[in-house]
């Protein structure tokens, strides 16, 4: 019978080694030719039918147990952000503008540990499992929809993922029912005026002004327009206009972010940013062009199985804390998995401010305390061990 806490143990050096030398070695979104290499050169001597180059630059290995269980994907990120590394450890990137600032190395090592570990006792594994290196979150379109068009999913029944976070201490593990992570859209709006002299105003048509007016009524989408008890997010990031003090420019952009969780609150933001643009082109005499991107989606987790997490965590050893936090803003393509799949995401705790494992995400100095990864380990074993046959 497998000891989850031995077999941890036993392959938490060589976990430690896997992350390190991604840190060191990171590669950005759609770029990572020898981080694919460097993951099938972990696992393509466990007896797994691989599959490369899924969907891009993504890995799917299966692990099959008996052709009548039901399968289980468990999925790991593997890119790097263009982020220079300020930390000064032994394991500091080597590559200049490049950086491991969001745990994907330690997400890769973890799935990579497991691998090894249910491969040892593949004849005591009540499902299959399908293990999911995938590649390019950070960065539209990402990897997630590319891998699942190409068939990483075929033949899987449910599909787990986490995400390490420095927010919480080591040994915890963060659940969220329902709704985890909003779509991430994003929105340019171009304002065509006329330009002219600063000081002849009444001879141009000013985009400065219209755009400024813009923006401004840009933030009653939220407030006059939404749902109160619906969240949304609408976010002007950029403004650029005009290169000269005494010059009224002919252009202006903005950009920005919109941020939704349901479908119907994402289309009538989206409906009310197009109404603006059409009142500013009236009020002001301009053109107002706007190019509208869909992101990720937003990720909505089968409590289910949220429910199955929780119960595979009783008696752990290593997470010593499960608690239930809010759903966040921000976006993850792990949404894709679970359009097409039931299943469910979960954060695992590497925050330990003793270290200055305490950076956000996608900082400089971002890092983790790697014992948190043991229990990243413990919560996928589980996961797997906690179906029945």
């Amino acid at each position: 019978m497998m000891n989850i806490t031995k077999e941890i143990e036993a392959h938490y050096d060589d976990m430690v080694e896997i992350r390190r030398h991604m840190h060191m070695n990171p590669e950005i979104s759609f770029q990572e030719e020898n981080t694919k290499q460097y993951i099938f050169d972990q696992i393509k001597n466990l007896g797994f039918d691989i599959k490369r180059d899924v969907g891009g630059n993504g890995i799917v290995a299966r692990l099959q147990v008996d052709n009548s269980y039901k399968t289980v994907g468990l999925r790991a990120d593997f890119d790097a952000l263009p982020i220079q590394d300020e930390k000064e450890v032994p394991y500091k990137s080597q590559v200049d503008g490049a950086m491991h600032a969001c745990g994907h190395d330690a997400h890769t090592a973890m799935l990579i540990t497991v691998a090894r570990i249910l491969s040892e006792h593949k004849n005591e594994l009540p499902v299959n499992v399908v293990f999911i290196h995938q590649h390019a979150e950070e960065v539209l379109p990402g990897g997630a929809r590319s891998m699942v068009e190409d068939g990483a999913l075929d033949g899987v029944d449910y599909i787990f993922g986490q995400h390490v976070s420095s927010n919480y201490p080591v040994g915890t593990l963060s659940y969220t029912y329902d709704y985890a992570y909003a779509s991430a859209d994003s929105f340019a709006i171009k304002v065509q005026g006329q330009g002219g002299h600063g000081a002849e105003p009444h001879e141009a048509v000013d985009p400065v002004v219209a755009t400024a007016s813009l923006i401004q009524q840009l933030q009653s989408i939220v407030s006059r327009t939404t749902d109160p008890l619906k969240s949304a997010v609408v976010t002007v990031g950029t403004f650029n206009s005009g290169t000269v003090f005494n010059v009224i420019p002919d252009t202006a952009e903005i950009r920005g972010t919109v941020r939704t969780f349901e479908r119907e609150v994402k289309e009538k933001v989206q409906h009310r940013i197009e109404g603006i643009a059409r009142g500013i082109e009236s009020s002001f005499d301009v053109l107002c062009t706007v190019d509208y991107t869909d992101g990720y989606p937003a990720l909505l987790n089968d409590n289910e199985h949220v429910d199955h997490i929780i119960e595979a965590m009783q008696y752990a050893e290593y997470v010593k804390i499960v608690e239930e936090n809010l759903p966040s803003m921000g976006g993850e393509d792990f949404a894709y998995f679970l359009q097409n799949k039931p299943g469910a995401y979960v954060y695992t705790g590497v925050g330990n401010s003793d270290i200055k494992a305490d950076y956000p995400h996608h900082h400089p100095m971002f890092d983790i305390d790697e014992t948190g990864m043991k229990a990243g380990v413990e919560t996928l074993v589980k996961i797997v061990l906690g179906f029945q046959r």
